[in-house]
């Protein structure tokens, strides 16, 4: 496989992130306002172990959170275009997008201890979860598909 063949691939995946991310806001969002939760701090905090940088103030807080948000969807998107490059595509390629990043949230969060591991959540916690999760992979690779296709 060429360099830029990848390189392509991992473009069209960044941007496909991107709008993976947008679309699972929407439903977390719109899921968070039906049950009347606060969004989730975990990926922060687990960001703020891992760099070391704790934010200070509600905006600040806010600020980063937002930032981990978009740039951990976004950068996951890329590894939909390396699926895509290595000739995957599809349920085949959306499957292993959503093992690797749900299978990392859930290895991830715990071993940081920013998060109890999933199978103390309840099975309604852990469907919702996986439900937003299925939203950004499902999102991402049909804007991948739809990239890639030129």
């Amino acid at each position: 496989m060429k360099i830029a063949t990848l390189a392509e691939a991992f473009g069209k995946g960044l941007f496909a992130g991107a709008a993976g991310t947008a679309v699972m806001t929407v439903s977390s969002t719109l899921e968070m306002k039906i049950r009347g939760r606060k969004p989730s701090s975990a990926p922060a905090t687990a960001a703020s172990k891992v760099l070391g940088a704790e934010p200070t103030g509600e905006k600040e807080k806010k600020r980063f959170s937002n930032a981990v948000h978009w740039g951990y969807g976004t950068a996951w998107g890329a590894a939909r275009g390396a699926l895509g490059a290595v000739g995957l595509s599809g349920p085949v390629a959306s499957a292993a997008h959503f093992a690797a990043v749900w299978g990392s949230e859930q290895v991830m969060l715990p071993s940081l201890g920013v998060a109890p591991p999933f199978w103390t959540w309840g099975t309604k916690e852990v469907a919702i979860d996986a439900f937003h999760h299925a939203v950004y992979v499902a999102a991402t690779s049909v804007a991948y598909e739809l990239l890639d296709r030129g």
